[in-house]
């Protein structure tokens, strides 16, 4: 059995929007995350899912595997599941 890790990650939160692309020492929060799951060694695979343009394109610069979701999912809940086509 494949498992897989994904971390929903959305730029429009009511509460701190853009959050995932926050600076923290030089480096995004969204590639922080992703290296701290990167850690589980019971992880086949790990993907950010995201509705997103500019965190797609920070996951791309990062070397760090993406999936869109739509833009009317609703939550990270719903993200997940949308990306559970894997």
């Amino acid at each position: 059995m494949k498992i897989i890790g994904v971390i929903p990650a959305r730029y429009s939160s009511s509460r701190l929007p853009g959050k995932p692309l926050a600076d923290i020492f030089g480096k995004p929060m969204i590639w922080r995350v992703y290296q701290q799951v990167s850690q589980v060694k019971s992880f086949d695979e790990i993907y950010v899912a995201t509705d997103d343009d500019r965190i797609e394109a920070v996951c791309k610069q990062y070397h760090m595997p993406v999936l869109m979701t739509g833009r009317d999912t609703p939550n990270h809940i719903h993200r997940v599941v949308v990306s559970n086509s894997l």
